[in-house]
């Protein structure tokens, strides 16, 4: 049973809301503009689990202030009184939105609205009693070269962190000119980077969540620029102050960079925990893997929290392990084998670990994932151990 705040809600649902509830307050639409507004009006409900707003508060209103709950760490489930529409179902997901209850619901229908959100606020407090025990972790995804899998990887690793209950998670494409991050996920954003770094987004973090896009997953996402040229205008101080924000206001900051060490990539760098390196299983590649380890040591700017990650492993390939690990000087974290499941991952936007499934890329990207989760042990062998051992 939930403590419930109805606001602007006709009669007859608000009678289901109470015989619903342990307890119910019910106020007038003319409350959000009294004193102090709908934080005074929540507080002397006493922050009660579930927010409805009813029919007679407009649509954008409701869910401007369901954005502004979703960003202030309320912990508040946001219900809108609203006629059933695919495209209000879209908008209120973004706003952070939890429930779209139509004008004529039922009594079942209320309960089992009161059902979902006694549920996610079971999970919000797992996932803050998680945050309290682990620190926040910056995680940059690189690679020296192209075309190695880093998008698969970060988002795939950004949608396991947000899936995993234990923070916020947010993913920034940082490949300013052709970053594909919105597509791997099946996202059309409304914003995208360049937004993020100019206006009032750029120094209030209430803002700047606004501008982010909602994964299913409960993953927010900075998307890539809409074109090169808005990509190019984004400078390497303006994506440092966005990733500080964002590092204060999330558990996991996700950084998909662009191939190579552009003065972006070094940037946000400087401010990573984590890093995690790609390469494919070719010499160019390892050979750029190689490099890449040398130019961020010497500068400092290699973190102690490292990931190694071979992709599109063959067993027939021309290198073998130990020719790999000998080229880069250290062991491989993880080996992810090559598999006709990532290509139809890509092409329909739905993640591996959204997905699920025993393929064996997922199996490693689970590992993978595993690197990031509190109290995880991480293995310096990699998942494919046992292929790595008939390899050398």
């Amino acid at each position: 049973m939930s403590n419930v705040l109805t606001i602007g809600l006709g009669a007859e649902l608000a009678q289901l809301f109470a015989a619903a509830s342990t307890t119910a307050a019910h106020l007038g639409v003319e409350a959000l503009d009294a004193e102090g507004g709908l934080a005074a009006r929540l507080a002397e409900a006493g922050h009660p689990q579930v927010l409805v707003l009813g029919a007679d508060v407009p649509v954008q209103r409701a869910l401007h202030l369901a954005t502004q709950l979703d960003v202030s760490g309320y912990g508040t489930s946001v219900v809108v009184v609203a006629p059933s529409d695919p495209d209000l179902w879209v908008a209120a997901m973004r706003s952070g939105v939890r429930d779209v209850l139509g004008p004529d619901a039922g009594p079942d229908d209320v309960a089992a609205v009161l059902r979902r959100c006694e549920d996610l606020a079971r999970a919000r407090a797992q996932a803050t009693a998680a945050e309290v025990s682990s620190d926040h972790r910056v995680i940059v995804v690189a690679s020296a070269k192209g075309g190695v899998g880093k998008t698969t990887v970060s988002t795939n690793l950004a949608v396991g962190l947000a899936r995993s209950g234990t923070g916020s998670t947010v993913i920034v494409d940082l490949d300013l000119q052709f970053g594909d991050v919105a597509s791997a996920l099946a996202l059309v954003p409304e914003y995208t980077l360049p937004d993020t770094v100019h206006g009032a987004a750029s120094n209030d973090p209430l803002v700047l969540k606004t501008f982010l896009t909602r994964h299913p997953s409960g993953l927010y996402v900075v998307a890539g620029s809409d074109s090169p040229a808005a990509g190019d205008a984004v400078t390497s101080e303006q994506v440092a102050q966005l990733v500080q924000t964002l590092s204060q206001e999330f558990q996991y900051v996700v950084l998909d960079t662009a191939p190579g060490l552009s003065d972006h990539t070094l940037t946000v760098l400087e401010k990573a925990t984590d890093l995690v390196l790609l390469s494919g299983a070719d010499v160019p590649g390892v050979r750029g893997l190689r490099k890449e380890i040398d130019v961020l040591t010497e500068l400092d700017l290699l973190p102690a929290r490292r990931h190694l990650l071979l992709n599109m492993w063959e067993t027939d390939a021309a290198l073998s392990m130990k020719d790999i690990e000998t080229t880069i000087g250290s062991p491989l974290d993880i080996v992810l084998p090559r598999s006709s499941a990532v290509p139809m991952s890509t092409n329909t936007g739905v993640p591996l670990l959204q997905a699920g499934g025993r393929d064996p890329v997922a199996k490693g990207l689970q590992t993978l994932l595993g690197r990031f989760l509190p109290q995880a042990a991480p293995a310096r062998t990699g998942l494919f151990g046992r292929l790595k051992a008939g390899a050398r």
